[in-house]
């Protein structure tokens, strides 16, 4: 004799994108706006390679320090 009869499970059925954006979140409020923006300006090739020297003169200064090469003048402290 079965106390605790357990019905078989359905299976689900797969939803869309928008019923799954619905479940989640439910209906839009009215203080969010959706705005489309302008598209970016290209960026300038000088710019980025300048960014790159930057950068790894930053890194070299990193390791430098972590060396214990940096001497006091190139930190801006006296020692």
């Amino acid at each position: 004799m079965r106390f605790f009869r357990r019905r078989r499970r359905q299976k689900a059925q797969p939803i869309g994108e928008a019923e799954a954006y619905k479940r989640s979140y439910g209906t839009p409020s009215a203080d969010v706006t959706i705005v489309k923006l302008p598209p970016r300006r290209p960026r300038d090739p000088d710019v980025l390679a300048n960014g790159e020297v930057l950068r790894l003169a930053f890194v070299e200064r990193l390791r430098r320090r972590e060396n214990g090469t940096e001497n006091s003048t190139e930190s801006g402290r006296d020692k």
